[in-house]
């Protein structure tokens, strides 16, 4: 389904990411010793869940034939002491009422990406 392949060098810390046909840079900020060439991967991750979101609630709407303007989500990874959560907060733009727009709501419970962080997931780690 969706592969990435992650690179690093000597230059601390930035990593060069291939994701199909894109290229994308990741980093850590100054105070980790990085560079701030690209977003810090706690960063990759919540942009992965806004794009899920929106995209998932934007054909939800096309379907429904809701008159849906736009959707954001503003994504906020919260670490507490050995606990983190991931606060979502959605702002969906349009001719929509209350009610269609708690449906949209239910269904970002329902996005793959929600749903496999919900879920937790095995991860298998070989040496090639």
């Amino acid at each position: 389904m969706a592969r990435a392949k992650a690179s690093i060098g000597t230059i601390d810390y930035a990593t060069t990411i291939a994701v199909g046909h894109h290229t994308l840079v990741a980093d850590e900020g100054p105070d980790l010793g990085g560079k701030d060439a690209g977003p810090a991967p706690y960063e990759l991750l919540t942009a992965a869940l806004g794009a899920c979101t929106v995209i998932t609630l934007r054909m939800y709407a096309e379907r429904k034939q809701w008159p849906v303007t736009s959707v954001h989500a503003d994504i906020h990874f919260v670490r507490e002491g050995d606990k983190a959560h991931i606060d979502r907060v959605l702002s969906i733009e349009g001719a929509v009422d209350d009610a269609q727009k708690k449906r949209m709501a239910e269904i970002a419970e329902r996005t793959p990406v929600t749903l496999t962080l919900k879920g937790g997931l095995e991860i298998r780690t070989r040496l090639a």
